[in-house]
């Protein structure tokens, strides 16, 4: 008897979808069964459409959500300015070396998450090489200064931890660009990007700037206490324009950019869903006024044995991040580029 062809594919997929259904759907269901019960640990629980579990983790716990969705996006954004110049290099610099370059990126993890958090710790510590860098050797930042317990510990940590789910997608989206369509912009005339690249790298570096200093805590946009982040931003609108100017190209922008868009999504979404829930890093480097999400959850869940706030936490969680990657892919249009490229 042969088989119907229609089966194939889904025969195909059905260990896939048999893991999904076991390990995903079924603690989820069990997650939201939870979230609506009343009760505690020794009383045991109780389904009973408690939708106060929803309220009373929104209105206890916004300082977490707050620290959660500005680290991660800041985390987000580092890890994209530091990995696609790397990827870049790599993809179409790196020649023969070109395994040994993404065997180095992805060289951290041969080593424990928990390790690295730890080893991260003792770099950022009040003796670790970078203070004994920028406080002891440059005396940019004064003798009293110290990075562990603060936002820049927390988010530093973050990037280190995730970069290379954002330098691999971009790696891949760069190499498989035919280079025969950069040659033939370069053809058509797209050289240096001037004046135009001047004046968007400026913007957008003192954005940036503005956006580290404001996310990290060391500025304010109160007037009276304005002169750091102003002072950030002229020197990031500065770098900006630098780099626009004379490293960015109009091939760059209208030809690698955009087809490397893919990439700057499947990175973006792989380092900002396991930052924005990462607990470790906020546990090992914050302070309890950095403490994210995560590590309300973790906390109700080990700890306070509160289940469903727990549980409510986790799904307002999850929300959250569906509601940011739906506006993003929207805004970024990787769905007709897609179509487009097909």
């Amino acid at each position: 008897m042969r088989r119907p062809r229609w089966l194939i594919p889904w025969l195909l997929m059905a260990p896939g979808l048999l893991w999904l259904l076991v390990f995903f759907v079924l603690p989820n269901v069990q997650m939201v069964t939870m979230s609506l019960s009343s009760g505690s640990l020794g009383q045991g629980y109780t389904f009973s459409w408690d939708f106060d579990n929803y309220l009373g983790a929104l209105g206890r716990f916004p300082d977490n959500f707050r620290n959660s969705i500005v680290y991660g996006g800041l985390a987000t954004l580092l890890c994209f300015l530091i990995g696609y110049p790397l990827a870049y290099g790599i993809a179409f610099r790196g020649g023969r070396y070109k395994n040994i370059l993404l065997f180095l990126v992805i060289a951290p993890f041969f080593t424990s998450f928990l390790i690295r958090v730890i080893s991260w710790r003792i770099i950022l510590g009040d003796q670790g090489v970078f203070l004994a860098v920028i406080r002891d050797l440059l005396g940019i930042v004064p003798g009293n200064f110290s990075v562990i317990g603060t936002p820049l510990a927390v988010v530093s940590g973050l990037t280190y931890q995730f970069l290379p789910f954002m330098v691999l997608p971009l790696y891949v989206a760069l190499e498989k660009i035919d280079r025969r369509y950069i040659e033939a912009a370069q053809d058509l005339y797209a050289g240096p990007w001037r004046p135009t690249g001047s004046l968007v790298g400026a913007i957008a570096g003192a954005l940036v700037a503005a956006g580290l200093m404001l996310g990290l805590g060391y500025a304010s946009l109160d007037v009276e206490a304005a002169g750091p982040l102003l002072l950030a931003s002229l020197l990031g609108g500065a770098t900006g324009a630098v780099i626009a100017t004379w490293f960015i190209s109009e091939s760059f922008i209208r030809v690698v950019f955009p087809l490397s868009l893919p990439g700057v999504f499947a990175g973006s979404i792989l380092v900002f869903i396991p930052a924005i829930g990462d607990f470790v890093n906020a546990e090992i480097l914050g302070n309890p006024r950095t403490q994210m999400v995560g590590n309300v959850i973790q906390n109700r869940f080990l700890a306070q044995n509160d289940y469903p706030t727990a549980a409510a936490l986790s799904f307002l969680l999850m929300a959250a991040i569906l509601v940011a990657i739906f506006i993003y892919a929207r805004v970024l249009g990787t769905e007709e580029l897609t179509m487009g490229r097909g």
